[in-house]
């Protein structure tokens, strides 16, 4: 038992050697030898030293065990159990905390590699005992060591256990003091595994500042359409990235063709082409290339379209300038000194002749007048921008042509660009004045020929509306005009609204018509033939004038201007049969409400010329008229048509046009016809007449506003004339439509009459219809007993009012149950007074005050009906 009891003391020493222990002299083993209470499992292993169980039991009863005798244990158990798991884990976990404090060189740690390495040779596929011998080495600091594990371990285990050494191997690879060569190596190894953390890899190589193998990697990554950032960047992102790097460190970057990869990005990203644009030019400044960084703002400017990246490039080609001429003029105050001034005595006498060779780059004057040029530029640049944007928009054209004002040459170039530019049918704005524009530049030059040409091209120009040719016809003749050629302005009208020949066949269509070129369709504009109208009658003769006017009316483009034009021309002229003949040209072309200016002249200048020569003509003209006109245009005629038979013609005739306006005009309108209607019958026919007209507007179904004061001034004209009964029943008959919480102006007019014309009776007939009516409007509703409703037939049949009575006893007969309620409740008594036209408000009794009320006696009183009031008391 003591033999193999020594061979096993041997590795757990740190492996010394046999002669190392024999020069050491007689061992100790007396520690080392079991004890009794070791007996039982002693003689257990030696029945089954294969069992880890008894093994696993035993050191856990010898956990108070010195550190040798437990190392012993473990030596043994592992020599017996060489693929045990379980007991290789838990002896070096316990060696690697006895080592834990320990300086890295001291021989404990080469024993425990020793152990780990004897381990391996049964568990290098178990990654918890590489994780915890790679720990092991990383804390000691061993490049070579750390690296050549590692790489045992990746060519030991699954790959599918990778993840785990990776870990380790990265983060010891990320350390301060490892070569950077040996770093990128072991990342290039790890982008095999995983390809996905490319960016990790970047960040690693922008710390270290190789800036090549940056670029390179985010190009590879940005061309890589499967590559998904794990950070969540876009290509947009990375593509920035990409152009940060290689422009900022243009020095670094070799492997890249940095202007074409910017170039490609400006044709991608369109929404950050000015940031590459000043990312590019960056790039050549940073490697002392300034003209060729000066090209590229220029290109850029040149080719932005949108004016944020203008601005963009701008400000930073302008701050490129300025810093360029800041660090010449240092640089020349610099050299300023003594030495200077001596050179330039001595070259005093020099003309210039060795100009080339003696030239010391004193350019501060030139690049002051480029900053200068620059800025001048800027306005300039910007309209170029917002045509690039739209090239067909018409005011920006015109706003640059405004930016070269002085500079006649640059505007004529100008204006040729965008006449040649701007396409018509998709032009933002008039294309039209481009051209009138160009033509008046050279006209206020005093180029009238060439103002001419440009016209002369303009009508050729394929516009979209009509309108737009016809106004450049138009300020073609208003430039002959004001040239004096009035000849020549009479010539070029006829010839634009001369009617191009037409094909033979059927009329085209509305939609054919529109798609016609406008040039096929300029004879019916209505602007170049007004324009042409007034050339005639300001420069032509009668007859032509005529002629043109004929030539609009048979073209069917006239309107009731033209109509009222031509026909006063005539009238100028004295030719007034002509001009009515116009005018019934003009009524039969248009209708209401166009015709309505044609039918007023037509009936005043007719009226005007013949008065009652020729009667019978105007008649027709106003029936004609009147017949046409629809109800809110026909009160105007009415009215002439009644002046004018009551200044020419009969008085009856007039009441008749009178009669039938109140029949057609709308219902606002009615009232004023009406009160005109009685004013005239009044004074042509009396008292008889206007009662008529009143009573039949009042049978009429008019608007209640309008029956109220029909009524209203009915009554009064009754007062006046004495009869008071058709007047009191006229009131009553309106008082149907006055609410007395609105209209209180009627009811204190019916309260007057009736204090200066009734008596007690009539006073309270008023206020029991006034209490009824405000009943009827305020739909008050009372939980009453229903009473009959009391026969109304044979009232108010005093004063020989028929008509009216009826008409009033049918208003009152609307009423409804609520309004006898009220009549019942008002049967308290109302004892009588002596003052005539006074009535109490309320008095307390009911017999006494209706035997009083009886007693009364009125000699002016009016019977309206004794059995209503009886039925009430009942």
């Amino acid at each position: 038992f003591t033999r193999p009891l020594a061979m096993a003391i041997t590795p757990a020493d740190g492996g010394a050697s046999a002669s190392q222990t024999a020069a050491a002299g007689a061992i100790d083993y007396s520690d080392l030898m079991p004890k009794e209470e070791d007996l039982l499992y002693e003689e257990e292993l030696l029945r089954t030293p294969h069992v880890t169980k008894l093994w696993c039991r035993y050191l856990d009863a010898r956990k108070d065990a010195t550190v040798k005798r437990r190392y012993l244990i473990f030596e043994r158990a592992v020599k017996a159990l060489p693929g045990s798991y379980k007991l290789w884990f838990a002896y070096l976990k316990e060696r690697h905390e006895a080592v834990r404090g320990l300086c890295v060189t001291h021989p404990a740690y080469a024993a425990l590699n020793n152990t780990f390495e004897r381990a391996l040779v049964t568990m290098h596929k178990m990654p918890k005992v590489w994780e915890l011998y790679l720990h092991f080495l990383v804390e000691q600091r061993g490049i070579t060591k750390v690296r050549r594990a590692c790489d045992r371990s990746l060519a030991s285990l699954p790959v599918t256990q990778h993840e785990r050494i990776w870990t380790i191997y990265l983060g010891f690879i990320c350390q301060k003091g490892i070569p950077v060569d040996t770093a990128r190596r072991v990342y290039r190894r790890y982008l095999k595994f995983e390809p996905g953390h490319a960016e990790e890899y970047i960040e690693f190589l922008r710390a270290r500042g190789h800036w090549d193998e940056v670029a390179n990697k985010l190009a590879a990554i940005v061309n890589d359409d499967t590559f998904q950032s794990l950070a969540g960047k876009s290509k947009h992102q990375l593509w920035l990235e990409l152009c940060d790097v290689i422009t900022k460190h243009p020095a670094e970057v070799t492997a890249l063709n940095v202007d074409a990869i910017l170039r490609g990005g400006i044709r991608k990203f369109t929404d950050e082409v000015g940031r590459l644009w000043t990312s590019l030019a960056d790039f050549y400044i940073r490697r002392g290339l300034f003209e060729k960084a000066r090209d590229v703002y220029e290109e850029g400017l040149a080719t932005v379209i949108t004016v944020r990246d203008f601005s963009l490039i701008f400000d930073a080609y302008t701050q490129f300038e300025e810093s360029m001429l800041s660090a010449k003029m240092e640089a020349a105050a610099e050299d300023d000194g003594p030495e200077s001034a001596d050179g330039d005595g001595e070259n005093a006498d020099d003309n210039g002749t060795d100009f080339l060779f003696k030239d010391a780059g004193d350019d501060l004057d030139l690049r002051l007048a480029r900053l200068e040029f620059l800025m001048g530029r800027r306005p300039e640049l910007l309209s170029s921008v917002m045509l690039r944007q739209n090239p067909h928009s018409v005011h920006e054209w015109q706003k640059r042509v405004a930016l070269f004002e002085g500079n006649p040459t640059r505007q004529i170039l100008t204006f040729t660009e965008a006449v040649k530019t701007v396409d018509p049918s998709q032009a933002l704005g008039k294309p039209h004045s481009l051209w009138v524009d160009f033509a008046k530049f050279y006209e206020i030059h005093g180029d009238a020929d060439n103002a001419r040409v440009v016209f002369e091209k303009g009508v050729c120009v394929p516009y979209s509306k009509l309108d737009d040719l016809a106004t450049v016809w138009c300020e073609w003749g208003e430039l002959e005009l004001r040239q004096k050629n009035f000849a020549g302005a009479l010539t070029l009208m006829r010839r634009a609204t001369a009617e191009p020949p037409r094909e033979h066949g059927p009329r085209p269509t509305a939609a054919e018509w529109e798609a016609m070129p406008v040039q096929h369709r300029l004879f019916k504009s209505l602007k170049l033939w007004t324009f042409y109208c007034d050339l005639e009658e300001s420069l032509g003769s009668l007859e032509s004038a005529r002629t043109v006017y004929n030539r609009i009316l048979d073209l069917r483009i006239a309107t009731p201007q033209i109509i009222l034009n031509f026909a006063l021309l005539l009238q100028e002229n004295k030719f007034f049969e002509d001009s009515f003949q116009v005018y019934e040209r003009g009524v039969n072309m248009f209708k209401f409400p166009h015709s309505r200016e044609i039918w007023q002249a037509y009936l005043q200048q007719f009226v005007a010329r013949f008065g009652a020569k020729k009667l019978e003509r105007a008649r027709d003209l106003f029936e004609q008229c009147v017949a046409a006109a629809p109800p809110k245009e026909a009160k105007l005629f009415y009215l002439e048509y009644a002046k004018l038979e009551e200044e020419h013609g009969l008085g009856r005739r007039a009441m008749d046009v009178y009669e039938r306006a109140c029949r057609k005009v709308p219902l606002d309108q009615k009232l004023d016809v009406y009160e005109l209607y009685v004013s005239r019958a009044m004074d042509f026919f009396g008292v008889g007449k206007v009662r008529a007209i009143y009573e039949s507007a009042v049978e009429q179904e008019l608007p209640d506003t309008t029956t109220k004061v029909l009524c209203t001034r009915y009554a009064r004209l009754e007062r006046k004339l004495g009869e008071i009964d058709r007047a009191r029943g006229l009131y009553v008959h309106a008082s149907q439509f006055a609410n007395p919480q609105q209209d209180a102006e009627f009811w204190e007019e019916w309260n007057r009459f009736e204090v200066r014309h009734g008596n007690e009776d009539t006073f309270r007939e008023m206020l029991r219809i006034k209490r009824s009516v405000t009943a009827s409007f305020s739909q008050m509703h009372f939980n009453m007993a229903t009473i009959e409703l009391p026969s109304e037939e044979g009232t108010l049949e005093a004063g020989g009012m028929g008509a009216m009575e009826a008409a009033a006893s049918q208003g009152r007969r609307g009423a409804s149950q609520l309004e006898d309620s009220m009549t019942a409740l008002e049967g308290a008594a109302h004892p009588a007074s002596n003052v005539p036209g006074f009535v109490k408000s309320h008095t307390e009794g009911g017999d006494a005050a209706r035997t009083g009320n009886a007693a009364a006696d009125n000699p002016d009183e009016i019977d309206i009906g004794d059995d209503d009031d009886d039925d009430d008391d009942d």
